[in-house]
């Protein structure tokens, strides 16, 4: 007797039977949330070499050195977000931020496709940063082929910085000549090659997830809180305010007055509200502690 297949073994087959098989919208959906799912799940595998390039980058920024996102396509695109944020998340300095995409930066969000065949292009982008020793230089490529950015990164690496290369291709040249590859295995596209799409996710997420945790290394999170963010609009200066006020333990009018005294930089404050000391002896604390508000909180509590 023969049985008829349920819904969802059929809803299976046919998301598995590749082009030129008609499927509906819903299933088509169905696709593009699974190959989401495996874009994280590719993260998830990856986060070992995520984590020990995030604290290379800590120590490379601690010591003065430059972070140098490169990308062409979308891939640059999601390298030139993550970069633009992390002056606001986490007050980092924005000379030291420098951004290298493929037709430049002058019309970011009109992607020049023919741009990304230009290796001379990548190269001269990062010759024109001098000598990077001391430096990184994180190159996005989906194919990890793209002449670009591997010509930037190959160039990178020739002029001493540390390179740290994301590509959803295991054995592909941008991987192999990095120091810190970060293979993240997103599976095939449900809209074949729009590599926006599961691998843009899946980069978006991994890019998230390497500057986050440099910025944990570097004392600027606090139990999940942004204590070294550039309040530099009213939200940002209420969520500052709201920081403040929790991690110190006291109420608004306090945590403003200590936020005025600090100039507005929110780890000193805290220090301030909580421990009544000077913005000078707060600095201090934030000094011998390496800019962790936890150490310098535990060095309050002892003085």
């Amino acid at each position: 007797m023969q049985t008829r297949p349920n819904a969802e073994t059929e809803r299976d087959r046919r998301l598995e039977a590749g082009p030129g098989v008609p499927i509906d919208e819903a299933l088509f959906a169905d696709a593009l949330l699974a190959s989401y799912r495996r874009a994280i799940e590719s993260v998830a595998a990856a986060s070992g070499d995520v984590r020990t390039a995030a604290l290379r980058l800590a120590a490379i920024w601690r010591a003065g050195g430059r972070l140098i996102y490169a990308g062409a396509g979308s891939s640059g695109l999601a390298a030139a977000e993550d970069a633009a944020e992390l002056p606001g998340t986490f007050g980092l300095d924005d000379s030291r931020i420098a951004i290298v995409l493929a037709g430049g930066t002058a019309e970011p969000f009109r992607i020049d496709a023919a741009a990304e065949d230009g290796a001379a292009a990548g190269e001269q982008a990062i010759a024109a940063f001098g000598d990077l020793a001391g430096d990184a230089v994180i190159a996005v490529s989906a194919s990890g082929s793209t002449p670009f950015t591997v010509a930037a990164a190959t160039e990178a690496r020739r002029r001493r910085a540390f390179v740290i290369a994301l590509a959803h291709r295991a054995d592909s040249p941008l991987l192999r000549g990095a120091d810190a590859p970060i293979f993240l295995d997103s599976g095939e596209e449900a809209l074949r090659g729009s590599t926006r799409l599961a691998a843009g996710t899946a980069q978006k997420a991994a890019l998230g997830m390497l500057s986050s945790l440099m910025g944990f290394e570097l004392g600027h999170v606090h139990h999940g809180l942004m204590v070294n963010l550039k309040a530099d609009n009213a939200k940002l200066r209420d969520r500052a305010l709201g920081i403040v006020a929790m991690i110190a333990g006291v109420g608004e009018a306090k945590a403003e007055s200590a936020l005025r005294e600090a100039g507005g930089d929110v780890k000193p404050a805290i220090l301030i509200a909580r421990a009544g000391v000077s913005m000078s002896e707060a600095v201090a604390w934030l000094a011998t502690a390496e800019g962790r508000i936890d150490d310098a909180l535990r060095l309050s509590r002892g003085a």
